[in-house]
């Protein structure tokens, strides 16, 4: 005979808590990127502990629910991802699918010296020559996206020398050769300093964050971190299984 749960035990204090935040992010009202009622606001509001609320906020960060900012505060997460197959698009389309206009700004382009962790990336030793950029992607002007890459020299001599403005970054690369490999990771985090102010945040807030490594034949090409807002923007994968 399958165990079952004795309803007539009371929840304890803080998983009534985790359980009412997780619901109100089920049904809606509280969204990606917004924040949590903070523990001084759930003391009040619920007539509980401080003790009590930490540990469930706590338990809420650890399960990736929410992001906890020092001194800021809670912030709903994004959910979590991970995908075996994910389509290499050039936001530019997508934008212009929507009827919109889409530009892009160059706000870094540069070459560097590699760091070890930078170097690892490409198989490559450390301080070897990679490429470097970061460009802010806009929809009718305003900001939707800001892409950090790294790219091998071998691959893409002219990078540093291109024309964004009338060939988007991926786009370009694209035309050079097609990736036989690629490497993605997608989560939640709050939004750095570089990233609040490229996307216009007047205060920290979550993105969520696409990781990129790109692979022609055997050799690492390119390692890209593209930042979207977390309330505005999702991914979408779709695989046909044979």
């Amino acid at each position: 005979m399958r165990h079952q749960p004795d309803r007539s035990v009371p929840l304890p204090l803080y998983q009534k808590i985790k359980d009412h935040i997780l619901d109100q992010v089920k049904r809606g009202k509280l969204k990606h990127g917004m924040r949590v009622p903070s523990e001084t606001e759930l003391v009040e509001r619920l007539g509980v502990s401080r003790m009590t609320v930490h540990r469930a906020m706590r338990e809420l960060s650890e399960a990736g629910v929410v992001d906890r900012v020092q001194g800021i505060g809670s912030f709903v997460s994004a959910p979590p991802a991970r995908t075996e197959l994910m389509e290499l698009k050039d936001i530019a389309d997508d934008i212009k699918a929507r009827g919109n206009v889409h530009s892009q700004k160059v706000k870094r382009l540069e070459a560097i010296n590699a760091t070890a962790e930078q170097a690892a990336y490409f198989d490559m030793p450390r301080g070897s020559r990679l490429f470097h950029s970061i460009i802010v992607n806009y929809e009718d002007e305003a900001p939707v996206q800001v892409e950090d890459r790294l790219i091998r020299p071998s691959f893409a001599p002219g990078y540093l020398g291109h024309d964004f403005l009338t060939v988007p970054s991926t786009r370009y690369l694209r035309s050079i050769a097609d990736a036989t490999k690629m490497e993605h990771s997608v989560c939640a985090s709050m939004a750095d300093d570089q990233v609040c102010e490229l996307l216009g945040f007047p205060e920290p807030r979550s993105v969520m964050i696409l990781t990129r490594r790109t692979w022609v034949g055997e050799m690492a090409v390119s390692r890209s971190v593209f930042s979207y807002p977390g309330d505005t923007y999702s991914l979408f994968s779709c695989r046909t299984m044979e």
